[in-house]
């Protein structure tokens, strides 16, 4: 058994990667601002005394703390810089200090930025490994930083780290879309930029499994998609017609309970490379999803629910408070 740390532990990420870790039996240790259940030491990773202290006697870290998206509205760009650049520079010179075996960074999609912006007329993108982020906002720019020094501390220290760039896995109500019905909205993003809680925990256990032998890898995390890359003009123009090609009966399903389809998608995350080097195999791929919500009305796996809703703020600012 393993000795882990987990930084960001009372988050949803943080959270669940503890509970999944006690549960199998091995030490873990979690970091976080906030106090809770599953937080062993409450303090913050841009206290770099601290971090170092946590780090004795670790075999793998799994590095959750950050400051996300919904914090753009609330919290300085320092605050960012702070948590998400110097809060990861921290975590990786103490990792190397204490010569734990593995890190893997929790980074974002959110991180392509620009890139995923088609303009008017153009196909839905497609969004690998390959594509080259194109900042959008202070989130993305700390969190693209963050996994430079990730990629240099494995480059230039012999530190294994993996970087896992995850697709959106959170219960809340969309902020861009909050009118929209709220379930047939998360079971639609399985096909194109959502993951279940679960399957981002077992990616993240396989990597810190796996990042000795890679050394470093950077890959996206994103419930499969049945879409080609031929399929991108007619996503951006009709992409229901292209869902209900594919899935006739569970869209005769959606009709009946009169669950909307996404008439148009702006982009797709192609996550096979992990699946191929990380050996992860996603349980909650689009269908099963779909078949869970219309038998049961939740889409959430069994881990998610027992994580639930989390929010990110202690005072009302919309749909992300706590």
């Amino acid at each position: 058994m393993g000795r882990y740390l987990v930084t960001g532990s009372s988050g949803h990420l943080g959270e669940a990667l503890v509970r999944t870790l006690r549960e199998a039996g091995h030490e873990v240790t979690g970091v976080d601002v906030l106090a809770g259940e599953f937080t062993s030491v409450t303090g913050s990773i841009t206290d770099a005394s601290l971090v170092v202290s946590v780090m004795d006697g670790v075999d793998h870290v799994l590095h959750a703390a950050t400051l996300h998206k919904p914090h753009v509205g609330s919290h300085s760009r320092q605050q960012f810089v702070d948590v998400n650049v110097s809060g990861t520079l921290n975590v990786l010179e103490a990792a190397v200090g204490a010569g734990v075996k593995s890190v893997v960074f929790t980074s974002s999609t959110s991180t392509f930025g620009r890139a995923m912006m088609p303009g008017p007329g153009e196909p839905a993108a497609w969004v690998d490994e390959d594509v080259r982020p194109l900042v959008r906002n202070i989130y993305g720019a700390t969190k693209i930083a963050a996994e430079d020094l990730c990629e240099l501390a494995a480059r230039d220290q012999g530190l294994p780290v993996v970087v896992l760039k995850t697709s959106r896995f959170f219960p809340e109500a969309d902020d861009v879309r909050p009118e929209a019905h709220d379930t047939s909205l998360k079971v639609a993003e399985f096909l194109y930029r959502r993951v279940d809680l679960e399957d981002v925990v077992s990616a993240h256990l396989l990597a810190a499994e796996r990042a000795a032998t890679l050394g470093f890898g950077r890959y996206v995390i994103s419930a499969p998609t049945p879409f080609t890359a031929g399929d991108l003009g007619a996503l951006a123009s009709d992409a229901s017609t292209v869902v209900r090609r594919l899935y006739p009966e569970l869209m005769a399903a959606f009709d009946e309970r009169d669950w909307p389809m996404l008439p148009t998608l702006d982009r797709v995350y192609d996550s096979r490379r992990a699946q191929v080097d990380l050996g992860w195999t996603p349980r909650h791929p689009f269908a099963v999803v779909a078949e869970r919500a219309l038998a049961t009305g939740e889409w959430r796996s069994d881990l998610a629910l027992r994580v639930g809703w989390k929010g990110y703020h202690d005072q009302p600012t919309g749909v992300y408070t706590r």
